[in-house]
C-alpha cells in the first residue's frame, strides 16, 4: 500500500507540474525538452551546421529540439538508444542499440562518415531504485560512460552535455572532465525539480 501511495502522489504532481504542461502544450516527448532549451538559451550552445549524437535518447525529447537549431545541410542529429525511438524528424537519425557495443559503433561510424562530432549529449539516468547508496554510483557509471565515448568521437574544442546527481562522485567527475575540456560549467536548470539532486555538467572545449 504505502508503495501505491507515493506512486500516486508522485504521479498527482507530475501531471500538475507547470513543466510538464508547457512541454506537452509545445508538443515535445519529454519534460527535460525544456531543460535543454532552458540551457540552450543561456549559453548559446548550438549552432544550424553541427554534428550532434544524443544519448540515451528514447522517448526522444532532447532530439526534438535540436532538430529545430539543426537545420544546415551540414549539419546532423543522431538519437542514439537501446530503447525503440518513434521517427522525430528528417533532421533525426534514430540508432538502436547499446552505444558501448562494437556493432552499434560500427553503425554509428558509418552513419557520421568519419566526422568527428561537435557534441555528445546524454540526459540518461538509471532505473532508481529509491536507494541512494545504488542510484548514485550508477548514475556515475552511466555519466563514464558518456564520457569515455566522448573521448573517441568528439572533435578537437567539441562539447558534451551530460545529467549527474549530486552525490558520491560528483568532485571526481568534475575533476576528470577539468583534465579533459578547456571550460567546465555546472548548472540546475529553472525547470529540473528543486528537491531533485539532478544536476547537468557542461563542458566545452575537448582538448583532444
Amino acid at each position: 500500500m504505502p508503495g501505491i501511495v507515493k506512486g500516486q502522489r508522485w504521479l498527482d504532481r507530475h501531471v500538475k507540474d507547470p513543466y510538464v504542461q508547457a512541454a506537452q502544450k509545445a508538443g515535445y516527448r519529454s519534460r527535460s525538452s525544456l531543460k535543454l532549451l532552458e540551457i540552450h538559451q543561456k549559453e548559446r550552445l548550438f549552432k544550424p551546421d553541427m554534428a550532434v549524437v544524443d544519448l540515451g535518447a528514447a522517448p526522444g525529447g532532447w532530439s526534438q529540439v535540436m532538430a529545430k537549431i539543426i537545420t544546415d545541410p551540414k549539419g546532423f542529429i543522431i538519437a542514439l538508444d537501446k530503447l525503440a525511438i518513434a521517427p522525430i524528424s528528417e533532421r533525426v537519425t534514430v540508432l538502436q542499440g547499446d552505444f558501448t557495443e562494437p556493432e552499434t559503433l560500427e553503425k554509428l561510424n558509418t552513419l557520421i562518415n568519419g566526422r568527428k562530432l561537435d557534441w555528445v549529449l546524454s540526459d540518461m539516468a538509471p532505473n532508481f531504485s529509491g536507494l541512494k547508496s545504488v542510484d548514485i554510483p550508477t548514475s556515475y557509471y552511466l555519466a563514464e560512460l558518456a564520457l569515455e565515448f566522448s573521448t573517441q568521437v568528439l572533435a578537437k574544442n567539441g562539447s558534451q552535455l551530460v545529467k549527474v546527481f549530486q552525490g558520491s562522485g560528483f568532485d571526481e567527475y568534475h575533476r576528470q572532465l577539468k583534465q579533459l575540456f578547456e571550460k567546465v560549467t555546472i548548472i540546475k536548470p529553472k525547470a529540473s525539480r528543486a528537491d531533485s539532486r539532478e544536476m547537468y555538467f557542461l563542458a566545452r572545449g575537448f582538448k583532444l
